[in-house]
């Protein structure tokens, strides 16, 4: 059985459970559910749009499905993950929502039948109404994996027969990939691009949030990257922030087409940062008027 992580020793499993358990469902707010590969891929493509959706009342829940283990140049295994358990849980309390952390090696995640039987209890426990994933077609295998995983649940989530322990949903969610700039064997497509201009600061809140991966570098990074002294540490944070917020920006800027489709032409054109995703084609398949109502970010000013 999957173990969901501690943040630090000193947590019960009891306390665990209770904050990742879902809200009630009939409370009229969408709920939503992300899985990203390890802990900061949720945080990176969809900490923007997540805490805006949270600052109004909806349910909003990352699941990082390893636990990054091997995610750093000096360090792995169990100090490690602990370490970015922590590092998301903290970033949850700047977005405002709920996270976990499954307790699977990192690099060695693999699209079987036990770890879709994960994902759909996962989506169905939630109630989701969207879920969000990598795409299948990726540089990293895990994220590979996990966007096979979630396709492949898109489908069983109502299927009432498999995982009968966990109650079917009664219609399938939306769901959706994150952006990528992966083009074989099919590009991405931005369906949907949301503005976060109002939340940057809040999403560059969250990278800082993260340094095993951003300022100390992750699995590709290394001592050169990390200062003695204070001027050198000061820059080195200001240039991991303003490189996101250039990555952030690079979102607007590409998709600007779509910003104006979605906000008009104004607005889209004012648009400084933005999150974009494409809706997959076996979930729920939303026209116009349901994407105003799952993305409630769209209405005129």
């Amino acid at each position: 059985m999957l173990r969901t992580l501690s943040v630090i020793a000193a947590v019960s499993m009891a306390g665990l459970v209770a904050s990742v358990a879902p809200a009630t469902a009939q409370d009229g707010k969408l709920r939503i559910i992300a899985f990203g590969a390890h802990p900061d891929d949720n945080e990176l493509r969809v900490a923007g749009t997540a805490a805006m959706w949270a600052a109004a009342g909806h349910h909003v829940k990352f699941v990082s499905v390893t636990n990054g283990d091997i995610g750093h140049w000096r360090e792995a295994g169990g100090p490690l993950a602990r370490r970015r358990t922590a590092e998301v849980q903290e970033t949850a309390k700047i977005l405002g929502i709920t996270t976990q952390v499954l307790d699977l090696h990192d690099g060695e995640l693999e699209p079987t039948l036990a770890n879709r039987r994960t994902i759909t209890r996962l989506i169905r426990e939630w109630k989701a109404d969207i879920v969000l994933a990598h795409r299948p077609n990726d540089y990293h295998p895990d994220h590979r994996a996990v966007g096979q995983l979630v396709q492949d649940a898109s489908y069983m989530v109502t299927v009432p027969f498999f995982c009968p322990d966990t109650p079917n949903l009664d219609r399938n969610p939306v769901f959706l990939s994150y952006e990528d700039d992966f083009t074989k064997p099919n590009p991405f497509q931005a369906d949907i691009v949301v503005a976060i201009d109002g939340v940057v600061e809040k999403k560059l809140a969250a990278t800082e949030a993260m340094p095993s991966q951003f300022y100390e570098g992750g699995a590709n990074g290394g001592p050169q990257l990390v200062p003695s002294d204070e001027a050198a540490k000061t820059k080195r944070t200001n240039d991991v922030r303003e490189g996101f917020r250039k990555r952030f920006a690079s979102t607007a800027t590409q998709y600007r087409a779509k910003l104006r489709e979605m906000y008009g032409a104004e607005r889209g054109d004012a648009v400084q940062y933005a999150e974009a995703f494409e809706i997959s084609e076996y979930g729920r398949r939303p026209n116009a008027e349901e994407i105003k109502r799952l993305f409630p970010f769209y209405a005129p000013k």
